[in-house]
């Protein structure tokens, strides 16, 4: 008799192989989906890059045009990258301004530089980037030129040749297309996508015809087609930021303002908003002076007249100090960096700055400082023969606080008066307190 074989032995288990079967048809269909579903979406989502490039094209500009032609290249479902330029002039470093000139001559995706809309500029290196460009388009009416220097306030390298002399050391306002520089005319950006469409480019060594329209069916029912979803690439907040002082208008205006509001904040007495804010506009400023091609000597000429109007304040509103650093303000404003034909001073920018300047000095500042300085129940003629005592050291000038309120006052350098030392106002000397110590008035 043969022995009875027992439930759940290993015979049992393998010896069917339609489980196995099963198991791997299950494996091949699943990974078989796997595979095509991220094929489909990746057709589905096709699209447009645009890059937003505007403004003086510094290192951090450059390195943001860097990676948005890389990624797209990597990504493999970008259409078409469009490079939007309105840029003055480049001051970033030559080594990186090479980088992006061979990528921009030879990229891995389709790209277009497009200069607009009006009155958009792309002026030294910039112009010379747009010359390497595959495809090169600009809006009627924007301006290109300025080609040499490559880097705006020095030479730089060599981008790209052959331009006339018009170009070189002039402007050039585009009506149509320019030999080597600008290919077609297009006014605005969604016209130069549709354009775009049949276009045939070669990218790699290999032919690509752009496709950047697709159809629709409005909710009416009626046909029509549609540009492909676009994409605007913009600098993140950071370098937003900093790049609002690479304009030299900006970068003065900033300068006296950090200046101007730090003083303030010193006759003022104690830190506070006005600290805070003095301290980000002379970052700013700072940053700026670092990038951009600023004359040394200039930027000194604006300090003295900023030490001048400080002076003036101190001493009650000298009216002659007061112009006299106002004039020089004014023309060193107009020299402030030493990047022309391409970054010069906006005349506008530089005369609102004079005339914040002036009317800070001679009127918002003495009237803040009154209003938190002075107490409301007596004026300042009725200080005199008051006791006060000394807040600072007065060497000679300083801070007294006479009845509960704080004064800028001014002493005898050798009255010796310290922190702490009764003193008595013997006069009055514009918005500065006239004071000697207690004993010896």
């Amino acid at each position: 008799m043969a022995p009875a074989r027992r439930r759940g032995s290993r015979s049992s288990l393998t010896s069917p192989p339609v489980f196995r079967r099963v198991l791997i048809l299950l494996f091949l269909g699943v990974a078989l989906v796997a595979t095509a579903v991220p094929a489909a979406a990746q057709e589905a989502e096709r699209r447009i890059e645009v890059v937003d490039l505007r403004g003086v094209l510094d290192d951090r500009a450059a390195g943001f045009v860097l990676d948005a032609i890389r990624d797209a290249g990597r990504s493999g479902a970008v259409e078409v990258v469009v490079v939007q330029v309105d840029a003055p002039g480049v001051v970033a470093s030559a080594d990186r301004l090479q980088e992006l000139a061979a990528v921009v001559a030879d990229p891995p995706v389709p790209l277009v530089f497009w200069v607009g809309p009006e009155p958009a500029r792309a002026f030294g290196g910039v112009a010379q980037l747009l010359a390497l460009a595959p495809l090169r388009a600009a809006a009627p009416g924007v301006e290109i030129g300025y080609v040499e220097p490559t880097l705006a306030g020095g030479d730089g390298p060599v981008l790209a040749s052959g331009f006339g002399e018009d170009l070189r050391t002039g402007v050039v306002r585009v009506e149509g297309p320019i030999s080597g520089l600008v290919d077609e005319t297009v006014p605005s950006l969604r016209q130069l996508l549709q354009a775009l469409d049949g276009r045939r480019m070669e990218v790699g060594g290999r032919d690509v015809v752009l496709s950047t329209v697709r159809p629709f069916v409005g909710p009416d029912g009626r046909e029509g087609v549609t540009v492909l979803p676009t994409v605007i690439r913009e600098p993140d907040p950071l370098d937003k930021l900093l790049r609002l002082p690479l304009r030299p208008e900006v970068t003065l205006f900033l300068l006296v303002a950090g200046l101007a509001v730090a003083a303030f904040e010193f006759y003022a007495i104690g830190p506070g908003v006005a600290a805070a804010t003095a301290a980000v506009s002379l970052g700013l400023a700072g940053y700026g002076m670092a990038v951009l091609p600023v004359r040394w000597g200039v930027v000194a000429l604006v300090l003295g007249a900023m030490a001048l109007l400080i002076f003036a304040y101190q001493r009650g509103g000298s009216a002659v100090s007061t112009w006299s650093a106002l004039g020089v303000l004014t023309v060193a404003g107009f020299f402030f960096t030493d990047g022309a034909p391409q970054l010069v001073p906006g005349a506008a920018g530089v005369l609102l700055t004079v005339v914040a300047a002036g009317f800070f000095f001679l009127l918002a500042m003495p009237t803040v400082a009154r209003s938190r300085l002075s107490t409301p129940t007596i004026g300042r003629e009725d200080l005199i023969g008051r006791s006060g005592v000394a807040v600072d050291r007065l060497d000679p000038d300083g801070v007294v606080e006479v009845d509960g309120a704080r004064w800028q006052a001014s002493a005898h350098r050798e009255a010796g008066i310290g922190p702490g030392d009764p003193v008595v106002v013997t006069g009055i000397d514009g918005w500065v307190l006239e004071v000697d110590r207690a004993e010896d008035a």
